[in-house]
């Protein structure tokens, strides 16, 4: 008989949560897809105002939401909202805007039950599109893409579970005489681990829609599991926003780099020349190594030894690392720009067998999802390893794709 990954004092503890997460109004606070959407009398009975105004009015409405987003709702604009709002999710659906006020202060640890529950979170908004106005006044959907994170303090190795997805929000003129003149009508969330149902058009990163709740329960119970001791890294890692938590895979987005590259026969040969190289300065995790499809062609890696912080100047090479390159011909100093990357993980070994295997897994979920990869990248395979070369325990290795055509 099988028995669970969970310990039997936590795993009550997973249930209690789960329960309360379900059946507590608006679990989580996104979600997105153009789903009919009833109007109440008193918003629908109004005669709609010039275009120009709605136009006007949505753009504020729309820096309203990029407010809200980078607050984590504290303070949640109540007065743009209807006040028979409805929101739903995967998990969970509610109207009235105290009841989603709640939950978001639930979710952020600003109650009582919250602050035992959880910890640290937080949402980064991708971007804000739509919200059209036609001919007739009729207003186009707004759509949000986010990043939501929080820890579940509540269980004992305190886990992390992430969601991305997008929010789709319904808009209409408001009736009142004081006001926004458009307010939120419906708000629909979609994760994109759990409701990409078909590619749609290339390039826009998938077409969502409903799915049972049994799929979102075990996406979410997945991300509270134990997890098992990993190796020790080998260096400090280059920072990256994540932009999809997909089903199988992440979508990132790393900034620009100044890295340090030498063609290999032997990995090992080519750690020991760049560990040389970089003495001095700081390596940063991962390596990333390219090998193409042909025997003719050589591999290389590549060790990032800098990289551009947000706002700051482009990445340089450390004065070590630029003197040790003069005596070495064979070392190429190359500055890599930002990037946005599709990265599948796995623990086995990293022979060329395992590395296709897990490429030729990725680009389909590429496809699956509506995202496209350079028809260039189909030469070449990618590959990071984070993990110090001889250390113990779970491995860290990942495939990574560029993308070419993406929604971020």
């Amino acid at each position: 008989m099988a028995t669970s990954a969970f310990p039997p004092a936590p795993r009550s503890k997973l249930f209690a949560l789960l329960s309360l997460l379900a059946l507590a109004p608006g679990a989580y606070p996104f979600a997105p897809v153009a789903v009919p959407r009833r109007r109440s009398a008193s918003l629908a009975a109004s005669a709609p105002p010039a275009v120009s105004e709605l136009t006007s009015a949505v753009t504020t409405l729309k820096n309203v939401l990029a407010k809200e987003y980078a607050t984590f709702f504290s303070p949640m604009y109540e007065q743009y909202y209807a006040p028979d709002v409805t929101f739903d999710d995967p998990l969970t659906s509610l109207a009235g805007v105290a009841g989603y006020r709640d939950n978001v202060d639930l979710l952020a640890g600003r109650t009582l039950l919250g602050g035992i529950l959880f910890a640290d979170a937080g949402i980064v908004l991708h971007g804000v599109d739509g919200g059209a106005v036609d001919e007739d006044g009729a207003i186009a959907e707004v759509t949000t893409r986010w990043t939501l994170r929080l820890t579940a303090k509540v269980l004992p190795w305190r886990p992390t579970a992430t969601f991305s997805g997008v929010s789709a929000y319904t808009l209409v003129p408001n009736p009142a005489a004081a006001g926004p003149r458009v307010v939120v009508a419906a708000q629909t969330d979609y994760w994109d681990s759990a409701n990409i149902v078909g590619p749609g058009t290339p390039g826009e990163g998938g077409r969502y829609g409903k799915v049972p709740k049994a799929d979102a329960v075990r996406d979410f119970l997945g991300q509270l599991s134990p997890g098992a001791v990993e190796a020790v890294s080998a260096a400090p890692e280059v920072p990256f926003l994540l932009l999809r938590r997909g089903a199988g895979y992440e979508v990132r987005r790393y900034p620009a780099v100044a890295a340090a590259a030498v063609s290999y026969e032997r990995r090992d040969l080519a750690y020991d020349r760049l560990g040389a190289l970089t003495r001095g300065a700081t390596a940063y995790a991962p390596a990333v190594m390219t090998v193409p499809d042909g025997d003719e062609e050589e591999k290389s890696m590549a060790w990032t030894v800098a990289f551009q912080t947000p706002g700051g100047p482009g990445p340089s090479f450390p004065e070590p690392v630029e003197k040790a390159a003069e005596t070495q011909t064979d070392v190429e100093l190359k500055i890599l720009p930002e990037r946005v990357v599709a990265v599948i993980r796995f623990d086995d070994a990293t022979t060329p067998n395992v590395v296709r295997k897990q490429d030729a897994a990725l680009r389909e979920m590429l496809k699956r999802d509506g995202l496209v990869a350079p028809e260039e990248s189909e030469g070449k395979i990618s590959f990071a390893q984070f993990d110090a070369v001889y250390s113990m325990g779970q491995r860290r290795s990942e495939v990574w794709i560029d993308l070419e055509k993406h929604p971020w």
